[in-house]
């Protein structure tokens, strides 16, 4: 056995899917094996694998042991040669095997090697190569002076910049997305240390690579697409923890005394302010927007006073009791009923924020008929107050957008011009996935480009030969490529040609009902996936979360009922207050581990069968609730299962 390769899969099923086509075409003329190691994805990937790839040796852990502890599982039952570390957010060319084992062969000293990588614009990450990150090293990128000077030879160690990154060269660290180890290299150094449950792994098995009198090789001669940060948040607080604490691992396991003294100091210094930084940039993150809808929305309701003062009565007409508790409970009103439309959402519409203003305007004049005379002020401040809304909330959306973006980038996708390259059956395959997506539909034009030279079809603009020119005359703003028609090797071609378009990128699998790409190095990546109604739509999210509300509080009065209905009674005032602050559901996936950030459930799917499922039945039962969620599916298990309800959570 040639090669063996090992790919540890955590919730990122389709790109997952995605990679393993690749990775087919490319063991095509070597003599491999592969291995997934699913640490207890909650999504379906192991189905997916078993369906789709029934080749590839499947490891199905029932629990998440950590990225070492999979790696290692696989690597003790390979029989390769050499061993490959492969992320699975990963797109390989058909030649990268053949040309890297080629390599390692070539130059018998080389312990480890590393490949090119570029994310999905086609721009080069400069994790591909890096430097020891020994205490001023470290120093320099955590303060930025390495993003300052990147071409010096003293600031930029830790990528080391200063190095051409279209050549090959002896370095110090690799990337763990793609890892090639001679196996003899590994038996002599050991495998991956198990202590690092995340991130640090691939630095200290470079180093104890190099330690063990081999070579560590930065091998610019193949290019990889790494989607970076598919299974983690970079800029969360977890992730600024977990990455900063392998560092101080390494420093102690690898540092003399003084020397790792020194990095933990460093390193410690660098947790607390990254942390910091982190949890300041969410807050302002996440109140910003309502925060300063809700004042804007109090500025323009005191105007709109003002100005009916002067025109109908006189300035102080109106009570401070209407200016200082009214107006701002309007506000109040108006910014839930935006948030319920999903006016705060990653990337919201701008036809949502101008209907909730409308419906909030709406609801509170139907509510001002009901309310006691004596807090009915007027209904023509109302409707200018309203006017206001639907007028001046949308612009400062817009504004926001188009000059801040960012976090605050409006729902823009009517706006971009879509060319997806591939034959025509293919075109339409995933036109129509995309269609079911919920992505073309009304919301942009698409213009196909076909690699046939002869098409007779009303959006057929040119063939592939002529892609930058297209590209320039159309004014696209995003390519889909099918890799069905179009190799790996073309595709990372285009990319790397056109990465100063500043286009964006996705990759369409043959026979998948996924297409994947990923906007930039600090954006996880982000795809087109027909999900029906699915669960982890922010929409459906809210949903969710209003129905655990309403239900909990519903049970609140009834508890003294309840209390005598219930299996476990003592548990049930316990679930309702943790389903009103947010720390569990009602209704959630039996699963130990559960993906897309599930909270822990009272009752789960399962529940609704009289007999005891297998883990392939649960497993398929969760998927089907994740995809076709509705809160009435939950209304229906908590009357079903209301006996559950002091139940403790799964």
């Amino acid at each position: 056995m040639q090669l063996s390769i090992v790919i540890v899969n955590y919730n990122v099923k389709y790109f997952l899917e995605q990679c393993l086509y690749s990775v087919e075409k490319a063991i095509a003329n070597i003599d491999a094996e592969v291995f997934v190691v699913d640490n207890n994805s909650a999504d379906g990937s192991c189905l997916m694998v078993q369906e789709k790839f029934p080749w590839v040796k499947l490891i199905a852990n029932t629990e998440n042991y950590g990225f070492s502890y999979a790696n290692n599982q696989a690597i003790r039952q390979s029989k390769g040669k050499y061993v490959l570390l492969l992320n699975p957010d990963t797109v390989v060319k058909e030649d990268t095997f053949l040309k890297t084992v080629g390599y390692m062969e070539a130059n018998p000293d080389a312990g480890a090697l590393g490949v090119k990588m570029i994310d999905g614009k086609g721009n080069f990450l400069p994790e591909s190569k890096r430097g020891l990150p020994e205490p001023w090293v470290a120093f320099y990128k955590i303060f930025g002076l390495s993003k300052l000077f990147p071409k010096s030879k003293k600031f930029g160690q830790y990528h080391l910049s200063f190095l051409d990154k279209d050549e090959n060269h002896e370095i110090d660290v690799l990337c763990g997305a793609f890892m090639l180890m001679r196996a003899d290299a590994l038996e002599k150094v050991g495998l991956l240390d198990e202590e690092y449950f995340m991130y640090g792994e691939d630095i200290d098995l470079s180093y104890r690579i190099q330690q063990g009198g081999y070579k560590v090789i930065y091998f610019a001669d193949t290019t990889i697409i790494h989607y970076k940060g598919e299974s983690t948040k970079k800029g969360s607080v977890n992730y600024v923890r977990i990455f900063y604490n392998a560092m101080i691992i390494f420093a102690r396991k690898h540092f003399s005394k003084q020397g790792a003294g020194l990095y933990v100091f460093i390193i410690k210094i660098a947790i607390y302010l990254r942390a910091l930084l982190a949890i300041i940039r969410r807050m302002v993150q996440q109140v910003f927007l309502p925060v300063s809808d809700w004042l804007l929305l109090i500025l323009g309701y005191e105007l709109s006073t003002n100005v009916w003062e002067m025109v109908r009565y006189e300035p102080g007409y109106y009570s401070d009791d209407y200016r200082w508790k009214v107006i701002p409970i309007y506000g109040i009103f108006t910014v839930i009923v935006l948030w319920i439309n999903g006016a705060y959402d990653a990337t919201p519409r701008l036809r949502s924020i101008v209907k909730s203003c409308i419906a909030s305007t709406l609801l509170i004049l139907l509510t001002y008929s009901v309310l006691p005379e004596s807090l009915r002020f007027s209904r023509i401040l109302l409707l200018l107050g309203g006017v206001w809304s639907v007028t001046a909330i949308p612009l400062f959306r817009t504004a926001i957008s188009k000059y801040v973006g960012g976090k605050f980038q409006l729902f823009t996708e009517n706006k971009k011009k879509r060319a997806i390259v591939g034959t025509p059956n293919e075109v339409e395959r995933v036109k129509s996935v995309m269609n079911q997506s919920g992505v073309i539909a009304k919301h942009f034009f698409t213009i196909h480009i076909k690699t046939e030279k002869q098409v007779d079809h009303d959006s057929y603009i040119g063939t592939i030969d002529r892609l930058s020119e297209l590209v320039t005359i159309h004014k696209l703003d995003e390519l889909i490529f099918c890799s069905a028609d179009i190799t790996s090797s073309a595709i990372m071609d285009y990319m790397l040609q056109l990465a100063p378009f500043d286009l964006e990128f996705k990759i369409a699998p043959p026979e998948s009902v996924s297409v994947i790409g990923s906007n930039s190095i600090d954006t996880a990546g982000d795809m087109y996936v027909i999900q029906m109604n699915a669960l982890t739509l922010p929409a459906n999210r809210r949903q969710k979360r209003l129905f655990d509300m309403i239900v909990s509080l519903i049970l609140v009065p009834l508890i003294p009922v309840l209390l005598f209905l219930q299996k476990k009674p003592s548990g049930l005032m316990g679930n309702i207050v943790n389903v009103l602050l947010g720390k569990s559901s009602w209704v959630s996936i039996n699963s130990k581990n559960k993906g897309n950030n599930l909270k822990r459930g009272v009752l789960n799917p399962a529940d609704q069968f009289d007999i005891v499922l297998d883990e392939k039945q649960q497993e398929q039962v969760n998927l089907n609730y994740s995809r076709n969620y509705s809160p009435l599916k939950d209304l229906e298990l908590l009357l079903k299962g209301y006996r559950n309800l002091g139940n403790p959570t799964r």
